[in-house]
């Protein structure tokens, strides 16, 4: 298929000129068909509500900035980047892709990075160019200040700032959320990429047509090492990808998966899978506390690009073009995923939650808890400190095993009949009654002369449980964890706290 002929402008980074002729050296090898064959579906969209913005910062990527912002947009409203795919704009992009009546819907603002030929002969953004997806660099650093300018200009909120792209724009989605975790809430990468796959044009080709099967920590790894070394908070990934897809296939999207799950620290076993429109396999990864960290979306069939579905129902958006194929409003899909629809991103599909979360009842040993009815709920998971402890089909629950004097932090979570998890309850705060578990290390003669354990037949025992401890000596130590008076047990392996 032909290329439009670009139209070559001045570099305005630092090493301009060495700059450009490596990048079209690049596209001559081929990187670039990333999106092989991909044409614009026509010149930028002229609609007077897409403006480019100027002005944004040093812009040492050499990239444009356009935003689309609703009429009275509020203070403090959600910031989405969009990044466009090989041979697309920002116009075309805004045309086709469905975020402006998103952002028209649910009230927020959207800006499109767009690249351009001087910097790729395809107009890709550089995705597998570690000058230009780290942190503090390139294109990445061009973005980021976009993102910052939307939030001084437009009043967005920076907590909620998301970023999505489609293929090129994809793999530079996963490259940003790596380098920029203080900056996106969320992120989307569309037939994109692992972050990091890449940084050679050889490994760029590996990548699209058969990613490294690296195991989850190594993918994680690449993500831990581009981020500030003190980050502790990471986005919440949507990863779209096409079974047919045979420029960038769909084994990228196992790895992106991996990638986030183990950045996450929930491993890749689904916390459920669902059917959606189109084909489309929804398969959902929750963080400690329940709420969605990673989803995965396959689009059965689907060759390489956008998914989308015109039509004026609650559930579609997006125009049909050239890589933006009719199966399912994945934008849409993506803004729930983020809570840019008011849900606050809980679980787009999930019911509810569970409302007045209450501790009726402590003892030495037990929390018990009520909560309301949730009319979509079959049954209710109850998580402890982040970690899921019970399920139940009643609207109470009672949590046994604890430690005297110890406090713990309860939500609630309802699970309808399908097994969707929907939002967390508000957090609420018990302290079951005693006194706190209390940890004593010494030689076993020193706890027997403190009374925390007794002697027989030149062996120690601990005091209580009566559990063997060994020679009565001062050579061997032991922890004891007093669990009530008296009652002590071996906890060698640590105190808790």
């Amino acid at each position: 298929m032909s290329r439009p002929h670009p139209v070559r402008r001045p570099v305005k980074s630092p090493g301009g000129s060495a700059r450009g002729l490596r990048r079209l050296a690049a596209s001559a090898l081929g990187v670039l068909a990333l999106t092989a064959g991909l044409l614009a579906a026509g010149p930028p969209a002229t609609a007077a509500s897409l403006t480019q913005v100027t002005g944004f910062g040093s812009n040492p990527g050499n990239l444009s900035m356009y935003a689309y912002v609703p009429d009275a947009l509020p203070t403090g409203a959600p910031l989405v980047l969009a990044l466009h795919g090989c041979t697309q704009s920002a116009g075309d992009y805004h045309a086709h892709s469905g975020w402006a009546t998103l952002a028209d819907r649910y009230g927020f603002a959207v800006v499109y990075p767009q690249t351009n030929a001087t910097n790729n002969a395809n107009s890709c953004f550089n995705w597998f160019e570690a000058g230009d997806s780290a942190r503090g660099r390139g294109e990445a650093l061009s973005i980021k200040q976009m993102a910052d300018k939307a939030v001084e200009q437009y009043g967005s909120d920076p907590g909620r700032v998301h970023i999505t792209g489609l293929s090129a724009g994809g793999g530079m989605t996963a490259n940003m959320l790596a380098a920029y975790p203080d900056v996106f809430a969320g992120g989307a990468p569309a037939s994109g990429l692992p972050a990091r796959c890449a940084e050679t044009l050889t490994a760029a080709y590996t990548c699209m047509y058969s990613p490294p099967d690296r195991t989850p920590a190594q993918w994680g790894d690449l993500v831990r090492s581009a981020a500030p070394a003190d980050t502790t908070s990471w986005p919440r990934v949507a990863i779209w990808q096409g079974t047919a897809d045979t420029t960038v296939r769909p084994p990228n999207a196992t790895e992106l998966r991996d990638q986030w799950t183990n950045v996450w620290g929930i491993g890749q076993t689904p916390s459920r899978t669902r059917s959606l429109t189109g084909g489309t396999t929804a398969t959902t990864y929750d963080d400690p506390t329940g709420r969605p960290a990673v989803e995965v979306y396959s689009v059965s069939g689907m060759a390489h690009g956008l998914a989308v579905d015109p039509g004026g129902g609650a559930e579609q958006c997006g125009a049909t073009g050239t890589y933006y194929l009719d199966t399912i409003c994945s934008s849409y899909h993506t803004a729930r995923f983020w809570g840019l629809d008011g849900d606050g991103g809980e679980s787009p599909d999930g019911p509810p939650a569970p409302a007045r979360p209450a501790v009726t009842a402590t003892t030495d040993t037990t929390v018990s808890l009520t909560w309301e009815a949730v009319a979509e709920a079959a049954s209710y998971h109850v998580h402890r400190d982040g970690t899921r402890v019970g399920t139940t089909a009643a609207t109470h629950y009672t949590d046994t095993g604890l430690a005297p004097g110890t406090t713990h932090g309860y939500t609630v979570a309802a699970v309808d009949p399908a097994g969707t998890v929907g939002s967390p309850s508000a957090a609420v705060t018990a302290t079951t009654t005693g006194s706190p578990p209390t940890c004593h290390t010494a030689s076993n003669y020193a706890h027997t002369v403190a009374g925390r354990a007794y002697v027989s037949g030149g062996h120690t025992y601990a005091a209580g449980s009566g559990q063997p401890m060994g020679l009565w000596n001062t050579f061997t130590v032991h922890t004891l964890l007093e669990t009530s008076p008296g009652h002590y047990l071996i906890a060698d392996s640590g105190c808790p706290a």
